[in-house]
């Protein structure tokens, strides 16, 4: 990701977490989310425009269950989005999303602390 794509994100998507350097990540996962999203961008799977209306439409939606919307939620937003589209546009279904998430679970659960976590087929065994 360039600085130049994070750029037009945070000028593109309404509500962004940022200052006057750009955007901001209160933990490693939101950058990565982020850094997610503008790299799917630039491969053409979404516009800037769409984004902001799929991430709305998931904020509201979130709202609507009693989201409080003190900005400590956006980024839980950002993924929901994320993974919505994904899964909309054919990329990885939902079913397949839940599967790698629960096997990186697995994998995370069996590595030591301080130690890289590795995918492994056993993982994938592990999940329901």
């Amino acid at each position: 990701m360039t600085a130049d794509a994070a750029a037009v994100a945070a000028r593109s998507v309404p509500g962004l977490p940022r200052d006057d350097d750009g955007p901001v990540f209160r933990e490693p996962w939101e950058a990565h989310a982020f850094a997610l999203a503008v790299t799917l961008h630039a491969r053409g799977l979404f516009t800037w425009p769409e984004w902001a209306a799929a991430l709305a439409d998931e904020i509201t939606r979130a709202q609507q269950r009693g989201d409080p919307d003190d900005g400590h939620t956006y980024y839980q937003h950002w993924l929901a989005t994320l993974e919505r589209l994904i899964a909309d546009k054919g990329v990885a279904s939902a079913a397949t999303q839940a599967r790698y998430r629960d096997a990186w679970d697995h994998a995370a659960d069996r590595t030591p602390h301080g130690r890289p976590i590795m995918l492994q087929p056993d993982d994938f065994a592990a999940t329901p």
